[in-house]
């Protein structure tokens, strides 16, 4: 899920994370948050309800009926209450809300044991690997203090032996958010409580990952490539649609193909040395919608 960019209010918000107990915080009843009207124009509502293990469960149900649940977020027992209404602020300033994980509940009543088990329990394919067969792993490392914390590390050619990356590098080296982002959950569930082990900065970075505008550009690089080899467009033509555009000495209009090339990863950016595996969610929209004709959610990467 992308996010859109909050609030200055919200950002600050958002940095008290860990700064006070949810003691007094955690909703002991549902707590409305915000409506919206889904594309059909149902009537939707953002809620907060108890989680596992005092943790807080950002919901989106239809208003009316209080079914058709997704889980937004599940924010830890030591985050502000405050936290629950940035997230709510953030997905609803999301053009894709609504595209979350379903609960497999018509109520409540459970929510909150399915947001524990289903990432524990959920099975995962293996660790991510990259297309140089480089392998990556959660591992908990010395941190200097009396707790261990769990951090990303990789091991293959070109790394250094076990080095230290964020979730974001694991996923832009692997160009896909699975397993990576499913293997953090499955660790942050399994190890909260743990006084042995710190999971801030690696909750941390789920978060980020999971708020910024920034996404894996893979599914439109193939869309894109597909297009051209098939005849059915050239790369001239989709960056035209873009109003990426300029004239020859002749004055013959051409695209921009090389902003399209670096915008989809096929060449790198100037002053890299590789292709970048990114794209703003923006620029994504806009090469699906005009260039190629289709949805973003065709090309997104979930």
């Amino acid at each position: 899920m992308t996010i859109n960019t909050a609030t200055a209010s919200s950002t600050a918000a958002m940095r008290t994370r860990g700064r006070h107990k949810r003691a007094a915080g955690t909703p002991r009843r549902t707590r409305e948050l915000a409506y919206y009207a889904d594309a059909a124009g149902r009537r939707r509502e953002v809620v907060a309800c108890a989680g596992a293990a005092g943790s807080v469960l950002v919901i989106d149900r239809d208003a009316s009926t209080r079914a058709e649940l997704r889980l937004v977020a599940q924010l830890a027992p030591d985050e502000p209450a405050e936290n629950a209404n940035v997230v709510c602020a953030l997905y609803l300033g999301d053009s894709t809300r609504g595209r979350c994980r379903r609960i497999p509940f018509e109520g409540l009543d459970g929510v909150a044991s399915f947001a524990e088990v289903q990432l524990v329990d959920a099975p995962v394919s293996g660790p991510p690997t990259d297309s140089d067969g480089r392998r990556y792993r959660i591992e908990p490392l010395a941190s200097g203090r009396s707790t261990h914390e769990l951090r990303w590390i990789g091991e293959g050619a070109g790394l250094l032996r076990d080095s230290v990356l964020t979730l974001r590098d694991v996923i832009g080296r692997v160009e896909s958010y699975e397993p990576a982002r499913a293997l953090t959950l499955q660790m942050l569930a399994r190890h909260r409580g743990d006084s042995n082990v710190s999971v801030c900065t690696l909750r941390g970075e789920l978060a980020r990952v999971d708020c910024s505008r920034i996404v894996l550009n893979r599914g439109l690089r193939e869309a894109v490539v597909a297009a051209v080899e098939s005849g059915a467009l050239s790369a001239s033509e989709i960056a035209i649609r873009c109003d990426r555009m300029r004239r020859d000495a002749r004055g013959n209009l051409t695209g921009e193909t090389s902003w399209l090339a670096r915008r989809v990863g096929l060449i790198p950016e100037a002053g890299a040395h590789a292709p970048t595996p990114w794209i703003h969610s923006d620029v994504l929209a806009l090469v699906a919608r005009r260039g190629l004709g289709i949805s973003p959610h065709e090309v997104e990467l979930g």
